[in-house]
């Protein structure tokens, strides 16, 4: 009986699952896209039992295709979006609300009365995290305040919270498990990353009752097994991570200094920095970069809300371009006289600025702007983003030798925007062979547990490059153009 493991990457806009062979092949996935709800401006939204539905329909659709049974998986590895939010019924599974996306900025309000307290310094020293409605605890305190009869039922111990793992854990498991992993846990407000349990401070500052919260576990662990019913077998699962932290773990960053960006419907760089957290004097994410066999490694994030988003938008907001696979070649074919700059603050800036009233831009444009320099724009703000969380990385941590940014997600597959981003940077940006790193991390973790596969410097050896991209832009131009941008985000701030 062959041996294959399935990774269920549940993201923000679809869900896939992939079949891998035990060398970590691809060899079959389904994939499903799910509705957005916008109710409020600056508010995001998804049904959770969509998304619950969306994972049967492609786990059941990458088995069909990879052409196995059930039984033949070993191991399941869920990675998920992070921070986005759900609270459900402990007897029945059924969620009390929509699921309040990471993207959701309808806490902002409480984030700043939390600031006038003076509590802003204490999160950030036990969670390495800002207070910013990007985050799940202000989002589990708006739910339980707002869904009418909530917070008396939490108070007796009859809902359950959890990050999308977690829910999609107790659906898989029939109920038996309400667990969460360390990277999970981490980006709740409510985790102290120092100890590696929930915090009682924390708790009481944001008004969240510990019963509802989830036994944390590390990244490879037991996480129970599949109803029998479900798929026709019971498989178990033994790896969860948050779907940057799975990145990070797929790109191999297992050595202090290695650095990820994944570039998505935002973009997120992750820099391992070993077993001690560091802390960011630069608005960075002091956050864990993974946990194994009890052992927390940590690393610095910064997170940009928008990235693919920004493509997305010109497709289907303002509908300048068709595809988003179009806009590398409009970009190339743009006037390079014209520098038109775009600052994507649809909902807000994140790292370094972390503005959440900031609201997106356009500078620069002429008569003779069309959509190719638009879509240079919004491409190029990428680049000009990532370079700004490398500069302050630096500026926290300053490690020796020069940094190689290994790249993933959809943005990656444009050689135009990877060059540009190599010119930015003017660092070496290398995009590897296998570009669902994410998914690829989830199996891992899930093969580590079974004992199917190598600890993590062993796997490191197996990782390879498609391509490196090194940069070719002089240094006045480069120093130019990110001179421009930074003006750009200091005006739209102003």
């Amino acid at each position: 009986m062959a041996d294959f493991i399935l990774a269920i990457d549940q993201g923000t806009t679809s869900t896939r699952a992939i079949v891998f062979d035990k060398k970590l092949n691809p060899k079959a996935s389904g994939q499903k896209e799910f509705k957005q709800f916008y109710p409020a401006s600056g508010w995001v939204e998804h049904d959770a039992e969509e998304i619950w539905k969306s994972v049967l329909f492609t786990v059941k659709a990458a088995i069909k295709k990879a052409r196995i049974k059930a039984s033949d998986l070993k191991s399941i590895g869920i990675t998920n979006q992070r921070e986005t939010t759900v609270i459900w019924e402990r007897a029945t599974g059924k969620p009390i609300h929509r699921a309040i996306v990471w993207q959701d900025r309808r806490t902002a309000d409480h984030c700043k009365a939390l600031k006038a307290k003076g509590l802003e310094a204490m999160v950030t020293q036990k969670t390495g995290l800002l207070l910013d409605p990007y985050f799940s605890g202000t989002k589990i305190a708006w739910l339980l305040d707002t869904v009418k009869g909530a917070r008396a039922k939490a108070e007796k111990g009859e809902l359950c919270f959890g990050t999308i793992d977690s829910f999609l854990i107790w659906r898989l498991t029939g109920g038996k498990i309400h667990a969460t992993d360390a990277t999970n846990a981490c980006r709740s407000l409510l985790y102290n990353i120092h100890s590696g349990e929930w915090d009682n401070e924390l708790l009481a500052a944001l008004n969240v009752p510990r019963s509802i919260l989830p036994e944390i576990k590390d990244c490879a662990a037991d996480f129970g097994v599949t109803d029998q019913k479900l798929f026709g077998a019971a498989i178990p699962i033994g790896g969860v991570a948050g779907d940057q932290h799975a990145a990070a773990i797929g790109q191999a960053c297992f050595e202090p200094g290695m650095m990820k960006s994944t570039y998505g419907t935002g973009c997120f760089a992750i820099m391992n920095t070993g077993d001690a957290p560091v802390t960011s004097q630069n608005r960075l994410l002091t956050t864990l970069a993974y946990q194994l066999d009890g052992k927390r490694t940590y690393a610095l994030e910064g997170a940009i809300f928008i990235a693919g988003a920004a493509v997305q938008w010109l497709r289907d907001g303002i509908k300048v371009v068709k595809t988003a696979q179009e806009t590398g070649a409009l970009a190339k074919a743009s006037d390079p006289m014209q520098q038109v700059y775009l600052v994507p603050a649809f909902v807000g800036l994140g790292a370094p600025y972390w503005n959440a009233d900031a609201r997106g831009a356009l500078f620069g444009l002429t008569r003779g702007t069309t959509n190719k320099e638009l879509a240079r724009a919004a491409l190029e703000s990428v680049c000009y983003q990532t370079r700004d969380l490398l500069e302050a990385m630096k500026k926290d941590w300053n490690h020796p030798g020069q940094t190689v940014l290994r790249v993933d997600g959809g943005m990656t597959a444009s050689d135009w925007t990877m060059q540009s981003l190599a010119d930015i940077l003017n660092a070496p940006v290398d995009r590897p062979k296998v570009l669902e790193t994410t998914a690829l991390g989830a199996a891992y973790l899930a093969g580590l547990q079974a004992g199917l596969l190598p600890p993590p410097q062993q796997f490191a050896k197996t990782w390879k490059r498609d391509k490196r991209f090194l940069p070719k832009m002089k240094a006045a131009e480069r120093d130019a153009k990110y001179n421009g941008w930074k003006d750009a985000v200091r005006k739209l701030l102003a």
